[in-house]
């Protein structure tokens, strides 16, 4: 199994951040490339559009609004990898001024190395965090 993961402070409290991170249908509001989610299931399902028509199915796995964490799992995606798991997580840090947002996912990749998979989603997360902290700026 592999394994990606990146962080990134944001100069904003962790309760500011988490209200515009923390729902599971709010990814349309700081991640640009998935302009569409909506929700099925009793909103434990998300079926996402990204800008290119591909569609991204996930399952809310986990959420836990005190901690401000959330994990979700892929049921379907064009992306290279099987057994996808992920969390999005924001922690308070300086005292609770600032927040650190923790994204990670382990997948098995499928049809490509372990390290272009890590690297795909390592980009992902990156991008995105970049994203997120620059509409705190």
């Amino acid at each position: 199994m592999a394994h990606a993961s990146a962080s990134i402070r944001i100069a904003a409290t962790p309760d500011v951040v988490w209200q515009l991170i923390g729902g599971f249908n709010s990814l349309p509001d700081w991640l640009p490339f998935i302009p569409k989610s909506e929700l099925s299931e009793g909103g434990r399902v998300r079926h996402l559009a990204t800008p290119g028509g591909d569609v991204i199915v996930e399952r809310l796995e986990a959420f836990d609004q005190q901690a401000r964490s959330y994990s979700y799992s892929i049921l379907q995606a064009p992306f290279p990898v099987t057994g996808y798991r992920s969390t999005l997580s924001v922690t308070a840090i300086e005292g609770g001024h600032e927040a650190q947002v923790d994204w990670s996912g382990e997948f098995t990749p499928d049809g490509v190395s372990d390290e272009e998979a890590t690297r795909l989603f390592e980009g992902i997360y990156r991008d995105g965090l970049n994203t997120l902290a620059a509409s705190f700026a």
